[in-house]
């Protein structure tokens, strides 16, 4: 029988890493008194399996969405970078400096969105900044990046959503325009 192996996402957290298939999670997290704790469960929605291309994306985001408060509850240990003060105000501040930038009369439909774009990573860029949260995403790549080659990898994922930062800006600024003109 063939080793095949299940796709897996994950998040980094501030004081450990959370990892998550088709149909399960698990976290392990290092408690205020210095012990490990690692909890795991059944997932009850399972956007991975919605086929249909016009919902799958919704599905999958609804997924680990949902599933954030279920492992709070499971796991009360559990640090999410958006429970930091700073990054909390950060998207909220970023969230309405988007809003001002997009209803505004003196800017272009390609300019909006690269601009609202930029400052919505205010929040990641403020989590990752002096925190263990850094430390813990490199772990996150390393764990699946690990399982998933079957060997040792770096701390650089191929699937990292970071990858789509970028392109997702620069793609989304051209639909906007090519929205406008239309």
């Amino acid at each position: 029988m063939a080793d095949k192996k299940i796709r897996l996402g994950g998040m980094a957290l501030q004081n450990g890493v959370l990892v998550h298939g088709p149909s399960a999670w698990a976290v392990a997290v290092r408690t205020d008194e210095g012990e490990l704790k690692v909890v795991s469960g059944v997932k009850r929605v399972r956007g991975a399996q919605v086929t249909n291309p016009l919902i799958r994306g919704p599905a999958r985001l609804a997924d680990g969405f949902l599933l954030l408060p279920r492992i709070k509850r499971a796991c009360p240990e559990v640090r999410f970078a958006f429970e930091r003060p700073v990054v909390g105000f950060a998207l909220v501040l970023s969230a309405a400096a988007a809003k001002v930038l997009r209803s505004s009369p003196r800017l272009g439909p390609a300019a909006k969105e690269l601009l609202s774009g930029g400052i919505s990573l205010l929040p990641a860029t403020l989590a990752l900044r002096g925190s263990e949260l850094a430390a813990y995403h490199g772990a996150e790549h390393i764990s699946i990046g690990t399982y998933e080659h079957g060997e040792a990898r770096g701390k650089e994922h191929e699937r990292c959503g970071s990858h789509l930062i970028g392109p997702l800006l620069v793609t989304s600024a051209a639909g906007a325009a090519l929205a406008a003109r239309a």
